[in-house]
């Protein structure tokens, strides 16, 4: 099986690349305010762990909604940084580019606590596999994080600090603001395992 892992740089992502060592990393630049600091932390983790590296640059910018998107939540948004099938369009987008490259098992960083999304639910991977799975190239996708909490996650890959510390979870901007929901989760994230925010 060769795999890819939905890379953004995030914590989240960046634990699973260490974690699971997946053979090819897939960040894509779709229009979010912190695109070229995500593509840069996700290039330099990729680097490290010698996994190789695609970009895709689909803006969609102007579909978006609330903090990623600079511009107010949608009447439906559950929480301030959502955007329209965001989840649904990044594993569109990675499958796209995995099924030219012979990847056949998509990862994405979803964890137990993204289920205040319908996209960060268990129900929406299955259904979401099920579609990659019944078209040309088979491919499956997986969370493999989706049990877990941030810390817990952080504690299982045994993700070392100086790799973290590329890490890039600010929602609007490509130097943490310290203030959004991204940055908040992240400095929480860190407190709870004892680390001292850097």
């Amino acid at each position: 099986m060769k795999s890819a892992l939905l890379l953004s740089g995030g914590m989240d992502s960046v634990a699973i690349a260490h974690w699971l060592r997946p053979q090819v990393g897939i960040t894509i630049a779709y229009g979010q305010r912190a695109s070229q600091a995500e593509v840069r932390a996700a290039a330099a983790v990729c680097d490290e762990l010698s996994i190789e590296h695609h970009v895709i640059e689909a803006d969609l910018s102007a579909l978006g909604s609330g903090d990623m998107a600079g511009s107010a939540p949608a009447a439906l948004a559950p929480v301030s940084e959502w955007w329209p099938f965001r989840n649904q369009m990044l594993v569109t987008l990675a499958a796209m580019k995995a099924v030219s490259i012979g990847v056949n098992r998509l990862l994405i960083g979803t964890l137990r606590t993204d289920g205040v999304h319908a996209d960060g639910k268990p129900e929406f991977i299955a259904a979401m596999s099920e579609v990659l799975r019944c078209q040309e190239g088979k491919i499956t996708l997986e969370a493999p994080a989706i049990a877990l909490s941030g810390a817990e996650l952080i504690k299982t890959s045994d993700v070392p600090a100086d790799l973290l510390a590329w890490a890039h979870s600010c929602h609007v901007a490509n130097e943490a603001c310290g203030v959004c929901r991204g940055c908040r989760k992240h400095y929480e994230t860190l407190e709870e395992l004892g680390f001292e925010p850097y």
